[in-house]
């Protein structure tokens, strides 16, 4: 499994090869965005910051967002973003951002951003953008 990888081997190798800040983020786009929401619902402590941008939730039928997701305790900072991509792909994103409301509570720092003049191929850069100014501003970084 692909988050196992990232876990036991990737993240040890890059600590061990780079000077690193303990504070993890996750950027992940379309299937990517996929992978970001699955390791936030099922190993959360992996991460710190989910930067989730159009997100393939439409995948195997949507079975992501019947998922119940795995509390954490830690604090966590999760951004959302999709642009005019279909009604699909905004509903699903919409459906994500709904549920984490709803279960995140005081441990989650969430934001939701429809980006109406972008789409599926030009969505990811102002999002980043976006999330980094929205989940960072107060810090002076």
């Amino acid at each position: 499994m692909f988050i196992n990888f990232i876990e036991s081997e990737l993240q040890p190798f890059i600590e061990e090869n780079y000077k690193t800040e303990p504070e993890r983020t996750l950027i992940g786009q379309s299937l990517g965005g996929l992978l970001a929401t699955e390791i936030l619902f099922k190993k959360p402590e992996l991460m710190d910051h989910y930067i989730i941008v159009s997100p393939s939730l439409w995948w195997d039928n949507e079975s992501l967002l019947e998922f119940n997701p795995k509390p954490y305790p830690d604090k966590k900072s999760v951004y959302i973003a999709v642009g005019k991509e279909g009604k699909v792909m905004e509903r699903t994103t919409k459906e994500l951002y709904s549920k984490l409301k709803r279960i995140g509570g005081q441990n989650t720092q969430l934001y939701f951003e429809f980006l109406k003049n972008k789409n599926h191929g030009d969505a990811l850069h102002q999002a980043v953008y976006d999330a980094f100014e929205r989940m960072f501003h107060d810090r002076g970084e």
